[in-house]
């Protein structure tokens, strides 16, 4: 009668321990199978900027090794916040999945007390994809040759000058306001909804400087079109050596790395979560994809899914306290 009770009183638990056996196999060979029909990569910017050019190149190679196609989805506004949401929304299967940044999950939510998506909570980390530092650059027309004939411009003529920035919330506004701070200087803010959009203007003459990402202007600085003034970061970067940085000039609070990384919807199964990490990180190692990105500022690299959620975590905080510094907070 003892191991009857015995059993009866383990029955539930048996029962539970085979439901989560049952569940963890059928997520093995659901990964195994996976991906059997197209696949979605939301990019919550528009197209032409460091967020789609990394997006498209990767998408690109899971496309050629899997024979399902990889379909880029430009789901533009709210600083990312449209994309977010949708891909938060999505069903948890790995045919749906975002490219996001600093900007999207570290930097724009800390402008809401009440964001419309949790940026950890709402979303499973697959891996970190790359780096990139922040370049200050101004139009060719601009008077100023350097940075400290932008800052003295800008001393001079309060209110006169405006930098565009790929949204509110983006680290390029975020990295012009800690600049405006740093320089005593009054620059007006031009927001647009994506990069692509904001050096349009830029190259245009509508708008004079903005701080973005080297991937995304230095083809344009070596055409002649825009010109480097400065690099946002500890020290000069490789593909544009002759740009000082701003330590250099005298304000080295003033610096900020972007990073890019690819996420799930919360409860995406974790054998597929590893399977994609696994062959993104592969690819992000081919020298077709490494050193072209390199060549455009970006510096290659991957993570576990661990790795990446613990940094999410770590920068959320971190720019959080940046935006309430600064005063960007909104209700």
């Amino acid at each position: 009668m003892a191991n009857t009770k015995n059993y009866a009183a383990m029955k539930p638990w048996i029962t539970l321990i085979g439901a989560l056996a049952f569940t963890a196999n059928a997520a093995t060979i659901y990964a195994q199978n996976y991906p059997t029909r197209p696949m979605r990569l939301v990019v919550p910017f528009t197209a032409g900027g460091g967020t789609d050019l990394i997006a498209r190149s990767v998408g690109a190679k899971l496309t050629e090794t899997w024979g399902q196609p990889v379909v880029v989805d430009n789901r533009t506004g709210g600083t990312g916040a449209v994309g977010s949401l949708l891909v938060a929304q999505a069903p948890p299967d790995g045919y749906t999945l975002i490219m996001v940044t600093a900007s999207t999950h570290a930097i724009s939510p800390n402008f809401f007390r009440k964001p419309v998506y949790n940026p950890v909570k709402d979303f499973t980390p697959v891996t970190l994809m790359a780096n990139s530092h922040e370049v200050v650059v101004a139009h060719s027309a601009t008077a100023a040759t350097s940075i400290k004939e932008l800052i003295a411009l800008a001393q001079a003529k309060p209110g006169a000058l405006n930098y565009a920035s790929a949204g509110t919330g983006t680290i390029g506004h975020v990295t012009a306001e800690l600049f405006k701070i740093a320089t005593n200087t009054n620059i007006a803010h031009i927001p647009y909804k994506g990069t692509g959009d904001a050096i349009r203007d830029l190259l245009g003459g509508q708008v004079n400087i903005m701080f973005g990402a080297p991937g995304a202007v230095i083809q344009h600085v070596r055409s002649g079109r825009i010109k480097a003034l400065a690099i946002c970061y500890r020290q000069r970067l490789p593909e544009m050596k002759d740009v000082p940085t701003m330590a250099e000039a005298g304000f080295p609070s003033v610096e900020a790395s972007n990073w890019y990384a690819m996420l799930a919807p919360a409860g995406t199964p974790k054998p597929v979560i590893t399977k994609l990490n696994q062959q993104i990180a592969r690819i992000l190692l081919l020298p077709e994809i490494k050193d072209p990105l390199y060549k455009q500022g970006y510096d290659a690299v991957s993570s576990t899914p661990e790795e990446l959620g613990a940094m999410l975590a770590i920068d959320l905080i971190k720019w959080g306290k940046v935006v309430k510094t600064i005063g960007l907070q909104t209700n």
